[in-house]
């Protein structure tokens, strides 16, 4: 029976990778990290999950010295899977990628566990060539706060002497490649609000699209199966992987398999990067920068995001791949679950989603809140509302006259 420790188990990574360690290893006992306050959060994910019975809380915290944990469990593995993924986030926040990886690399040297540490290809930072997965320290700049402490939170992983270990490093992670989940608007997310409203153009408009360079993406689904799998292989240890697409894909590329998606133009020709530089790059031009950031504000992108889309370096995953044979795991090709990814974000992730009519009426299927409901024009509206199909809900101060209200 094998015991794992697993960080970042309530996250959307570790969501995904639980029920797949628990039917790959059908006697583990595992051990998930959780502040006291996400217990209950962890409790009623596990409920949906077959052998969710063999999954513990491990109350600590990545923030705190020694994970704030008194006495951890003995443990064969530690799967490290909470970690800041934001590209856009500041030294301060980003720093949870150094101090949370520092204590649990001293928890899994002490108890003796191979140390299962989830990287990213942000490690390469501005790297200009191929990145190989025997690649580390190859003198790359970084330009964000997150691609440093990417790579110094996996220096520390490499460095310690005496501890097991394997990497893995995935690049883009985007939603469930059948079901289309995703838990937030990340990486080409943020592309879909300005998708949308190309999408009231006629499709057969023909759009320029610039040539920004290539990205690389990949679902979640196939990350984390091909984690757990990775996990298990023999004779891994002090390796790193690259959970990629084999093949760099041009923005071009994502945008042309979205645009089908959402109905929006093709992408009819392209044109030289330099056109996007005052959208792409910072520029001392009063003009080019005021126009970048009503674009940027108008479809609700970071800056720092769109800076840093496309990825000067390029990856390779022979690694991966060898180890992975035999097991039918393969990255699928972006434009065969782009429509199901854009799906789920029409109708979960989209902020205009609730100003959609819906052919039944406006009102139908939606919820309302109303402050000062009990009488006079919020009373009024409260009846008109549910009258129309919304669920109302009123606020007010005196629950007597609520209470009339809503009889």
């Amino acid at each position: 029976m094998a015991t794992y420790i697993v960080t970042g188990g309530t996250g959307f990574l570790g969501r995904a990778a639980l029920p797949l360690l628990l039917e790959r290893d059908q006697t583990a006992q595992i051990h998930v990290l959780v502040r006291a306050g996400s217990v209950a959060k962890l409790e009623e994910q596990l409920s949906a999950i077959p052998g969710g019975d063999r999954v513990h809380p491990l109350v600590g915290d990545l923030t705190e010295p020694e994970l704030g944990i008194d006495s951890p469990p003995p443990a064969d593995h530690v799967l490290h899977l909470g970690a800041i993924y934001d590209i856009t986030a500041g030294d301060e926040q980003a720093s949870t990628n150094v101090d949370g990886t520092r204590s649990v690399v001293e928890l899994a040297a002490k108890l003796g566990a191979t140390l299962h540490h989830v990287s990213s290809v942000a490690v390469a930072g501005d790297y200009p060539g191929t990145f190989r997965e025997t690649d580390f320290d190859c003198g790359q700049g970084f330009p964000t706060p997150y691609h440093r402490t990417k790579f110094e939170a996996e220096k520390l992983v490499r460095e310690r002497e005496g501890l097991t270990w394997r990497v893995y490093r995935p690049s883009a992670v985007v939603g469930n490649s059948v079901t289309g989940e995703m838990d937030k608007i990340d990486g080409p997310y943020y592309l879909f609000p300005g998708l949308a409203l190309l999408a009231k153009l006629p499709a057969a408009l023909p759009v320029p699209i610039p040539n920004l360079g290539a990205t690389n993406v990949v679902p979640v689904d196939y990350v984390s199966a091909a984690l757990v799998e990775l996990m298990h292989a023999p004779g891994h240890d002090g390796e790193a992987f690259h959970l990629v697409n084999p093949k760099p894909q041009p923005v071009r590329e994502i945008y042309a398999g979205l645009a089908k998606a959402a109905g929006a133009p093709r992408p009819a020709l392209s044109l030289p990067g330099v056109i996007a530089k005052p959208f792409v790059s910072p520029l001392p031009i009063d003009s080019a920068e005021s126009a970048r950031k009503v674009f940027l504000d108008r479809i609700g992108m970071p800056a720092a995001l769109l800076d840093n889309m496309t990825m000067a370096p390029t990856f390779t995953s022979e690694r991966t791949v060898a180890a992975l044979a035999g097991s039918g795991l393969a990255v699928p090709e972006f434009g065969s679950y782009s429509t199901v990814l854009w799906k789920y974000w029409r109708a979960n992730l989209d902020p205009n989603r609730a100003r959609r009519n819906s052919p039944e009426g406006p009102l139908v299927g939606r919820i309302v809140l109303i402050t000062g409901g009990s009488s006079g024009i919020g009373k009024a509206s409260a009846i008109a509302a549910a009258q129309k199909g919304a669920t109302v809900l009123l606020i007010a101060r005196r629950t007597d006259e609520l209470e009339a209200a809503v009889q």
